[in-house]
């Protein structure tokens, strides 16, 4: 689905999709947007910020909220750092700033559909078992075939960048990640923002999974280096030995 209000450039992503294999819908304001994703649940969406009656950083706001994991990537004018932050940190997978190259968005949201996976009925059936194991740091539980995440058995709601690098980092407790590393799960951002939005989701993940997010034991910084994924109930047990 495209979300565009400016016909000329929807049909310019429009034709290059399609002629890349894909079935497009255009729909040209925010409302119509959701509603479209509510009705029919396209693989992806190419978003559009500016747009009338509900802008496109609503809508990635309203979807995220609902928990929809379609990968969306947004399109726009707005180019400053806070902007792109703003929309990494409401759930966006990928950004492009306009004037954008076509072959350039096309390869991006390939990448984005090659790490969604097939969809359809019977998806990801033949996923390896290894793709569906769930990862535990102690009392941390991450679902990767669920989406899910869970401290002591309470949920928690992580966009899909903070999934990305909390997996990421459960799948190998007590290794320093570097910001790179880190930037390197986001695909797509590091590009336009840099370390900083690493920062920013390291920040949100301590407000959700730890007891006291200004003395972190699970999610620690290694100062000059980067971040760690740890068990604190081991690390105090060891301490006392």
């Amino acid at each position: 689905m495209v979300a565009e209000d400016d016909a000329k450039q929807a049909e310019l992503v429009r034709r290059y999709l399609e002629h890349e294999g894909h079935t497009v819908t255009v729909v040209e304001d925010g409302r119509a947007a959701l509603d479209g994703v509510r009705r029919s649940e396209p693989d992806l969406l190419v978003l559009d910020v500016m747009m009338p009656r509900t802008d496109g950083l609503d809508v990635l706001r309203i979807l995220r909220a609902e928990r929809r994991e379609l990968p969306v990537l947004v399109l726009t004018a707005r180019s400053t750092e806070d902007d792109l932050l703003l929309g990494l940190d409401l759930g966006a997978d990928d950004y492009v700033t306009k004037p954008f190259s076509p072959r350039e968005l096309t390869a991006r949201i390939r990448t984005l559909l090659r790490r969604r996976g097939p969809a359809g009925p019977g998806a990801g059936a033949a996923a390896t078992s290894a793709d569906d194991q769930t990862l535990s740091v102690g009392a941390l539980t991450i679902d990767p075939a669920r989406h899910e995440v869970s401290v002591a058995g309470r949920p928690v709601d992580c966009t899909p960048g903070e999934f990305r690098i909390l997996a990421a980092m459960a799948a190998e407790p007590d290794r320093v990640f570097s910001r790179q590393r880190l930037l390197a799960e986001l695909h797509g951002f590091e590009k336009y923002i840099g370390d900083r939005s690493v920062d920013v989701h390291i920040m949100h993940l301590r407000r959700k999974i730890e007891p006291a997010p200004q003395q972190p034991t699970r999610l620690l910084t290694v100062f000059g280096v980067g971040y760690k994924l740890t068990d604190p109930a081991r690390n105090a047990r060891r301490a006392s030995s």
